[in-house]
């Protein structure tokens, strides 16, 4: 059973998977303190079967085939940009942009943000894509009536990377989500590539994932009031046996 308190926030990760946020040459302060998830759970790093999002409504058939097909072609002619020099959150920012064509101002800032806690790994910065945030926006509308924090996807049965989180009120914005993530990254332990003992750490792992291109998010403040937002990645992360860089 999940507390829900003013000012709580509580995140979970997709898959169940098992160094500061930024180096010190990133300039953190754009960015506000990170949250600590509330979820006492262990976490291992774990590929899933590679099969579709399975969505009920059958109207959403089509998209389904979109999806696939965004997945498998659309992106694979260009390769992605690489940073050349430790970046600042100057480039960041301005790559972050030229990667996000036509995105609206908090699709930015769910890109920006990752791609900082990306760079601190000197990660691939990812690309935004419009249809992982359609599929997004989709399930953050099926979660605007109850606020449920749950996945998509059943426990044995999804082919992208999926975080989600959520926060009492209505004041939360992705900057806020994607901190909650990452902050998980004091309870990685790299060297035996594990979470501390009851700590989560997959939200982080699966941000700075060195495979993970392509990223779509979306945020629905609930009947409730309260704020749901969810991002998914292509392709998923959080594969047993391998470190996310």
């Amino acid at each position: 059973m999940i507390a829900r308190l003013p000012s709580q926030s509580i995140a979970a990760a997709s898959s169940r998977t098992s160094h500061s946020l930024l180096h010190e040459h990133i300039n953190t302060s754009l960015l506000p303190s990170p949250i600590v998830p509330r979820r006492p759970d262990s976490i291992l790093l774990l590929r899933r079967p590679p099969r579709l999002p399975k969505m009920t409504p059958s109207s959403l058939l089509l998209f389904s085939i979109l999806l696939l097909t965004s997945l498998t072609s659309s992106h694979s002619s260009t390769p992605p940009p690489t940073f050349h020099q430790k970046p600042n959150n100057e480039t960041v920012y301005r790559t972050s942009k030229q990667l996000c064509i036509g995105c609206t101002m908090e699709s930015l800032q769910f890109l920006f943000t990752q791609n900082l806690v990306r760079a601190a790994k000197w990660e691939i910065p990812l690309a935004w894509d419009f249809q992982l945030q359609r599929y997004a926006q989709w399930w953050a509308g099926q979660r605007k009536g109850d606020c449920e924090l749950m996945h998509s996807f059943p426990e044995d049965d999804f082919k992208l990377g999926e975080n989600i989180f959520w926060g009492s009120g209505s004041s939360w914005s992705p900057v806020d989500a994607v901190n909650t993530w990452a902050g998980e990254e004091k309870y990685y332990r790299y060297g035996s590539n594990t979470c501390a003992s009851g700590q989560q750490c997959g939200h982080y792992t699966q941000i700075v994932w060195k495979t993970t291109r392509r990223v779509g998010c979306a945020r629905v403040v609930c009947d409730s009031g309260d704020v749901f937002m969810t991002c998914n990645y292509d392709p998923v992360g959080n594969v047993i046996g391998e470190r996310p860089y």
